[in-house]
Parts: structure tokens; sequence; C-alpha cells
């Protein structure tokens, strides 16, 4: 086994290491009161991280096992076995817990498993609606590089990542839109280089590139330019950062809807 897929099992298995006890928080949260706003919240937040994690591990491939596994587990099963309606909440996540616990057992193994990012050091192609080609590993490894940082507890680090990654692809987006359009929806003057964070989402929304999913960004992340410069220093929080990586991926949905 090659040095760089012994490294990257190990960031996956401290990934699903990371899933497992916060998805027996959310489990025992739901046990207490199914019907707790915020113990949904955090179960939805938890199973989109678990979403993106098995997507990766199966390498993009809705067809194997892992990705598999993790689409039956919202099904609840009748007496003969077919598909009915979804399970309860408390159910799924159990279920979910069981597929993270498969994926640790296939990458522990010495060959690291029937896991399909085990068996080549070429990461998923989660970039390939990048325009700009040049863009696309820069923006593959700052990926890698925030969720690192996440799972290490550098919470403004994996933040600042995120929304970096974000203005990137939004931007490429809107070079590639062209400026005849970008002016028509009323974009500012001058070159998209010197707009603001706040100005590229909202023209990128006014052209329908993206949706309103950056509506979701904390105050923090949307002035994450400025955060740690001229003496300003905001303190990041977990849930600042996790909400910034949420919405990256629905802006890469946006921008790729076939992924």
């Amino acid at each position: 086994m090659s040095e760089s897929l012994e490294a990257q099992i190990k960031s996956h298995l401290s990934r699903l290491d990371h899933l497992i006890r916060r998805g027996q928080q959310v489990r025992d949260a739901l046990a207490k009161d199914s019907s707790n706003p915020a113990a949904i919240v955090a179960t939805r937040a938890w199973q989109e991280e678990c979403g993106v994690a098995i997507n990766q591990l199966s390498g993009g491939s809705k067809a194997h096992w892992l990705a598999r596994s993790f689409s039956e587990a919202f099904l609840m099963r009748s007496a003969t076995g077919n598909a009915t309606e979804g399970a309860a909440p408390e159910e799924i996540v159990q279920r979910l817990l069981d597929v993270l616990t498969q994926g640790v057992a296939a990458l522990s193994r010495k060959d690291g498993g029937p896991v399909m990012i085990a068996s080549t050091d070429v990461p998923p192609r989660r970039f390939e609606f990048v325009h700009n080609a040049e863009l696309r590993q820069v923006v593959e490894q700052a990926f890698t590089d925030s969720q690192q940082a996440m799972e290490q507890g550098e919470f403004d680090l994996a933040m600042r990542t995120s929304c970096g990654i974000l203005e990137s692809l939004i931007t490429d987006a809107l070079e590639h839109k062209g400026s005849t359009e970008l002016a028509a929806s009323g974009a500012p003057a001058g070159k998209i280089a010197d707009w603001s964070f706040e100005e590229r989402i909202s023209v990128a929304e006014k052209v329908s590139l993206i949706r309103g999913g950056c509506a979701r960004l904390p105050a923090v992340a949307r002035a994450y330019r400025d955060n740690n410069a001229n003496s300003q220093t905001i303190a990041v929080t977990e849930r600042d950062a996790r909400i910034a990586g949420q919405v990256l991926n629905l802006i890469m949905r946006d921008l790729n809807p076939g992924r």
C-alpha cells in the first residue's frame, strides 16, 4: 500500500469515527424527544455529512455497495421485503451508524477493503464542472484541506477554506456566464475580481447560477476575507464552520446538477 493511499485511509477512518460519535449523540437526543426541533436540525445536518462521506468513499457511484446501503437506510421494509414509506428518524440514524461501521470495517482491512477510494490514488472528480482547468486541482486540494481542518477542530481554518472554495466556484461560473449577461442582470461595474463576496453571490443568484443556499451563511463566513485582518478577529464556532461546509456542498450541487 502506498503512503498516499495509507494517508487517505487514515483520513477517512478519522472522519468516519467522528461521524459515528456524532451520530450516537444524535440518536440519543432523538430517543429522548424525537419532536425536538434542535434534535431534528442536528439529525438532518449529520445525515447530509454522512451522505458526503459515503459519496466520496464510493467514488461517486450510486451503484456501489456502500452508496446503496446508505440509500436503503432511509427505507422501511414491508413484511414481503419491499420498500415502503420512510422509516422512523431514530431507526434511520441507527441504520446509518451501521453503514458507517461497515465503512470502517472495510477501510480497516489490510488491502483497504472494497471501498473504491482505497483502490486508487485518484481522488473523486468532484469539480469536473469547473470551467477553469487550472482551478480544479486547486479547489480539490482545498476541499480536502477544509475537511481535515474540520476533523482536527481548526474551525476558523475550515470555515475560511470552505468560503474560499465557494467564492472561487461562484467566480468561475460568473466568468463563464459572460459580461454581457451579467450586466443585463444589473451586475456592478468593473471586473468580477473587484466585486465583494456578497456581490458575487447576489449576481450569481440573479442569473440563476445558484439558488438561495448562501442565505444560510453566518455573518462571520460572509466576512471571512476580513477576519483576522486589521486586528479584527471574530471567533469561529464549530457550527459556523459546519454551516459553511454544508452551504459549499449545496452550491456545488447548484453548479453541477448532475452530481
